[in-house]
C-alpha cells in the first residue's frame, strides 16, 4: 500500500496508482453501495442530524452491533467495521441519506448477507427511534430546503459551489439516492474493456432501475429523475466520457482528465480547505498559490478522486454509478447483473459484441432518454428492451458459469429475478409506482412511505 503522505512529483505516479489497483481474477472482489432516505414515521418529514431521534442517535446506536464511530469536528459522520465483524462502513450523504459501503466480497450470496443484516440492523434501531428508510431514487416530496444538511465540511464546500455550474447540482446533493457496484480489473487491457462496455450500457441500467417518477410531491414526467438530475449538475466532472472510446484510451487518458477537473478542497490539519474551482494540474505542478506552492500528496490525489462522478468511475476499481436506490432485491439484483457480465470472460465478450462501434452523440442521447422514458426508450440504432434482455441472458449465463453456490446449491443468478420480471413485464419500478400513485394509492404521498421502505 503507497504512503498516502507521498509527495506527488510526476503525473507517472497517478498512472501507477491506477495501475496498482489490477488484481489477478482469483482475487476479483464485489462491493455494493447502497443508499436510502430516513424519514419519521409519524409525519415522513426528513430527519435532522441532532436530537434524540435524529441521525446521530442512529449512528450511535448502530454501535451495540460492533460498529466504531468516526468523527469530524466532535460529530459522528460515519461508521466503520473490522473485518473480523465483516468490515464496511455506513457514512451520511449531504441530505441525510444513509449508505452502507460494502466490504469487498468473493460473490452475491456473500452479499446478500450483508445486506440483508445490515438491513436488519438499522431496521431494529429505526423502529426504537420512530423512523423508517425510504429506497427510492429521489424524493417524493421533500423541499431542497427543508433538508436537514450533515455536519460535514466537505458538504459544505460542494453546496457552496454546486449551484456555480448547473441548476440541479443541489437536488443531487440532498434530495437523491443511488447504488452502485464495484468491480476489479486484472490489466489496463481490462480496464479499457469494462470501463467501455459500462459507460455503453448505463443509460440500459438507468432504465430497468429507474425508480423516482415523482418529485414535489407530483409526478415529473420522468422514470428516473435521478438520472435527468446527474445531467445538469456539473458538466466538468459528470457524463460518459467520450475519450474512453478512443482508441488509445487508457490510465493516463483518465489521469489527464481527472487532473483537469476543477478541484473541491484538500485536507489539512484536520480541516477542509476550500480550493473549489482550482486547478489539480497547477497543484501538481506547484503552481497553486492557496496551498503556498506546495506539492500535493497522495492522499489528496485519492480525495480529488472521490469528487468525479462520471456514469462509471475509475479509482483502483470501477464503480457502476447509474442506477436508482431501491429495496433490498433490486441492490442485490444490480450487483448480480454486472458480475455477471464484467467476471465472467466469455460473457464479456458476447456482451461487448453487442455494443459494436458506439456513437457517442446517440450514447448521450440515449442517456438522457432512458432517464425520461425508461424501457420505452429507442434511439436509431438502440432498442432499451431488447437489449436489456440480451444483457440479462448473457449475465445469467456468466453467473452460471461462476457456479458460485450457496447452502441450497443455488447460484448467483438467483439475484436476477427482479430484472427478469421487469423486462418480461415491461415495467420498471418506477413504472410500478406511476400506475399505483393514479390506482390504489389514490394520488397520496404518504403512500409512498407505506409502499417503497429498504
Amino acid at each position: 500500500m503507497k504512503d498516502k503522505k507521498e509527495i506527488i512529483e510526476s503525473k507517472d505516479q497517478l498512472i501507477q496508482y491506477l495501475r496498482d489497483g489490477e488484481k489477478s481474477i482469483s482475487e476479483f472482489r464485489i462491493g455494493t453501495e447502497h443508499e436510502k432516505f430516513v424519514f419519521n414515521i409519524h409525519d415522513n418529514s426528513p430527519v435532522p442530524y441532532e436530537g434524540d431521534k435524529g441521525i446521530k442517535s442512529l449512528l450511535l446506536n448502530l454501535t451495540r452491533f460492533g460498529w466504531k464511530e468516526v468523527f469530524e469536528n466532535n460529530n459522528v459522520v460515519a461508521l466503520e467495521r473490522d473485518e473480523s465483524l465483516g468490515g464496511g462502513s455506513i457514512t451520511l450523504e449531504p441530505g441525510g441519506q444513509f449508505e452502507l459501503s460494502g466490504a469487498q466480497l468473493k460473490d452475491i450470496h456473500e452479499t446478500f448477507n450483508e445486506i440483508y443484516e445490515h438491513k436488519n440492523q438499522v431496521s431494529e434501531v429505526a423502529a426504537e427511534l420512530g423512523l423508517g428508510f425510504l429506497g427510492i431514487g429521489f424524493t417524493p416530496d421533500w423541499q431542497r430546503e427543508n433538508i436537514p444538511i450533515m455536519p460535514k465540511q466537505r458538504y459544505d464546500i460542494m453546496r457552496s459551489y454546486m449551484p456555480k455550474k448547473g441548476q440541479h447540482g443541489l437536488d443531487m446533493m440532498l434530495r437523491s439516492s443511488t447504488i452502485q457496484v464495484n468491480l476489479d480489473y486484472s490489466s489496463e487491457e481490462d480496464m479499457v474493456r469494462k470501463f467501455r462496455f459500462s459507460l455503453a450500457i448505463q443509460p440500459i441500467v438507468t432504465a430497468i432501475f429507474s425508480n423516482s417518477p415523482v418529485s414535489d410531491g407530483k409526478p415529473n414526467n420522468y422514470k428516473s429523475y435521478r438520472g435527468f438530475v446527474w445531467t445538469d449538475t456539473d458538466p466538468d466532472r459528470t457524463g460518459l466520457l467520450p475519450f474512453v472510446f478512443d482508441k488509445f484510451m487508457s490510465y493516463e487518458s483518465y489521469v489527464d482528465y481527472a487532473i483537469d477537473v476543477p478541484m473541491y478542497f484538500v485536507y489539512r490539519e484536520g480541516n477542509y480547505v476550500d480550493l473549489s474551482g482550482k486547478s489539480f494540474r497547477d497543484f501538481l505542478n506547484g503552481r497553486l498559490n492557496e496551498m503556498n506552492n506546495e506539492q500535493p500528496t497522495m492522499s489528496d490525489w485519492e480525495s480529488h478522486l472521490t469528487t468525479i462522478f462520471p456514469e462509471v468511475r475509475l479509482k483502483k476499481w470501477l464503480e457502476m454509478r447509474g442506477a436508482d436506490a431501491g429495496n433490498l432485491q433490486s441492490v442485490c439484483a444490480l450487483s448480480a447483473f454486472w458480475t455477471g457480465l464484467l467476471y465472467e470472460e466469455s460473457s464479456l465478450n458476447s456482451a461487448y459484441r453487442l455494443i459494436g462501434d458506439i456513437d457517442i452523440q446517440e450514447l448521450d442521447e440515449l442517456r438522457l432518454s432512458c432517464a425520461q422514458n425508461g424501457l420505452e426508450s429507442k434511439t436509431k440504432n438502440i432498442n432499451v428492451l431488447e437489449l436489456g434482455k440480451d444483457l440479462l441472458t448473457i449475465s445469467h449465463e456468466g453467473l452460471r458459469k461462476r457456479n458460485k453456490i450457496n447452502a441450497n446449491g443455488e447460484d448467483e443468478s438467483i439475484f436476477l429475478s427482479p430484472i427478469s420480471e421487469i423486462l418480461e413485464n415491461q415495467r420498471s419500478p418506477a413504472d410500478i409506482i406511476i400506475s399505483n400513485y393514479y390506482g390504489d394509492w389514490e394520488m397520496k404521498i404518504e403512500n409512498f412511505y407505506k409502499n417503497c421502505m429498504f
